[in-house]
């Protein structure tokens, strides 16, 4: 089963729940993997020692734009959707804004003359870890795209190809926070999502948009309340109104703070947390069963 742990904004503790998620599936003797799908700050190893195996580069498409070929006819500036073509035909000048091209190729197959010549660019890498002593098997995998690179979307598609190992019970992907392109690439390829919010009018107004994109995309989901004591009743009032899953109420506490602050797996720091798990894997053992059915 393929659980994403989203959520509208950052700091909701998406990535404590994936870690310490991860770490109680484990300790089941669950065949558990997990991704880091945040690929501009991917920061699950802090939490999880673990040994890299592998690395693979992530590769993208850049077309060459060759001048002296070119007849100025303005094909592949029209037919690129992203305006990553500077044409100026006035002046015969034509390049490639790097930045704003997504590799899809359309101006490639525009061209008429030759004048687009096919090419790679190093995007992202894609590592793989294992935090079993003595094992080659990987069960950590982390994305992360290149700091010039506007989109983590490839990076992310292929951070969870290497990461779908089918032998796997579970499969955790730790999603960007949001609602943009990367989430919507991490989610629709998990098979259920776990929202992880806050009871703060920001927490709430960004689950609402995080809820209205998994309806259109069709995609079953369920809320985690973190610091749950925090703010005020609005948030479970919305949630009984639009009769939306609570799945578990994580209360704020300093002892957690800490242990996040520090780079600790609560489960370890406080053995008493690990009910807060047990709820989230009995609540996803229900829809796994659903979902088989």
């Amino acid at each position: 089963m393929k659980i994403a742990i989203a959520s509208g904004k950052g700091g909701t503790g998406k990535t404590f729940v994936a870690t310490n998620l991860f770490t109680y599936l484990q300790r089941l003797g669950i065949n558990v993997i997990l991704a880091d799908c945040d690929t501009e700050v991917p920061n699950s190893l802090i939490f999880i020692k673990a040994k890299e195996k592998e690395a693979h580069k992530v590769m993208d498409y850049r077309p060459i734009i060759n001048s002296d070929i070119c007849k100025f006819c303005g094909k592949c500036a029209d037919y690129c959707s992203y305006n990553a073509i500077f044409y100026v035909p006035s002046l015969k000048k034509i390049s490639l804004i790097p930045e704003l091209c997504h590799g899809c190729k359309a101006c490639s197959v525009a061209c008429e003359y030759g004048a687009i010549t096919d090419s790679e660019l190093e995007i992202g890498v894609v590592r793989s870890y294992s935090d079993k002593k003595d094992s080659t098997e990987c069960n950590i995998f982390e994305g992360r795209m290149q700091p010039r690179e506007l989109t983590g979307v490839p990076t992310i598609k292929s951070t969870i190809k290497y990461a779908t190992i089918p032998e796997a019970d579970y499969h955790l992907f730790d999603s960007p926070p949001g609602t943009a392109c990367p989430f919507i690439q991490t989610v629709t390829r998990a098979d259920f999502i776990l929202l992880v919010t806050e009871p703060t009018p920001f927490g709430l107004s960004d689950l609402k948009q995080s809820i209205e994109t998994l309806k259109k995309l069709n995609k079953p989901y369920g809320v985690i309340i973190n610091r749950a004591d925090l703010g005020n009743d609005e948030l479970l009032s919305y949630l009984k109104t639009d009769n939306i899953d609570l799945i578990c109420s994580i209360p704020f506490s300093r002892q957690i703070a800490s242990s996040y602050a520090k780079g600790k797996l609560e489960i370890d720091e406080n053995p008493e947390s690990s009910k807060y798990f047990k709820e989230i894997y009995e609540y996803l053992e229900n829809q796994r069963l659903k979902i088989e059915l």
